[in-house]
């Protein structure tokens, strides 16, 4: 297969790049794309930038350039609920914004005219492996850095069921969902803000700390396709 990887910063890339087997870059619209080998699969890998607007460009440029057969979108998030913790692995049931308002008569979430739920594929949830630090369900995206108690609850009042949150996952799938590719994202937690930890210091112990096998699950989900 050949699978299109999102990351959003540097910092996520560089975790990733050491696993690509015969890694080449390819510069495609002033984006540059790393390319290899993982798993028996052909990866074009990608750093978008923080963002919505940013990531769906990104992934839009490598759907248009790359004839992918799937989008996996990995990197960082932060915790939006007691039941994980940082170096925990969410994996995206399914996505939804957190941050959209269409208006009334409109469902808060979801952009008009479309779901407010984006599915991940049944049949790559069935090759999550079963570990104790692996969490599946709902990650909520928005163009916010989520710090503070008062930011969680008022995505958990209306997601009660959220467990991570990021800035990309939602852009990225409603991109996927326009051009009918399957999308798949789950996320390394750097930071749990609001579930009694220090966010900042979590996060940024996190770069110094976060080891390479923190993308194993990405190998494994790989290998089984």
């Amino acid at each position: 297969m050949k699978i299109g990887i999102i990351v959003a910063m540097d910092k996520e890339l560089r975790l990733l790049e050491p696993l690509l087997e015969n890694m080449m870059n390819v510069m495609v619209d002033d984006y540059r794309f790393t390319c290899g080998r993982l798993s028996g699969h052909d990866i074009i890998a990608l750093k978008t930038g923080i963002g919505k607007v940013n990531a769906a460009v990104g992934v839009l440029t490598l759907i248009n350039n790359f004839d992918v057969d799937m989008i996996i979108n990995t990197g960082v998030a932060g915790g939006a609920s007691k039941q994980v913790n940082v170096m925990d692995i969410v994996v995206a049931e399914r996505v939804a914004y957190h941050d959209v308002w269409c208006g009334p008569e409109t469902t808060p979430g979801a952009v008009q005219g479309l779901p407010l739920y984006y599915e991940a594929p049944t049949d790559m949830l069935k090759k999550i492996p079963s570990r104790h630090d692996i969490k599946v369900g709902l990650i909520c995206s928005g163009d916010q850095f989520v710090d503070s108690i008062a930011q969680v609850e008022a995505i958990q009042k209306k997601f009660p069921e959220v467990l991570a949150v990021d800035m990309e996952s939602g852009a990225i799938a409603q991109v996927c969902y326009l051009r009918e590719i399957p999308f798949f994202s789950m996320r390394v937690i750097s930071d749990s803000p609001g579930v009694g930890h220090d966010n900042a210091a979590e996060y940024n112990d996190f770069w110094t700390e976060a080891p390479q096998h923190t993308f194993d699950v990405l190998k494994h989900i790989l290998k089984s396709l």
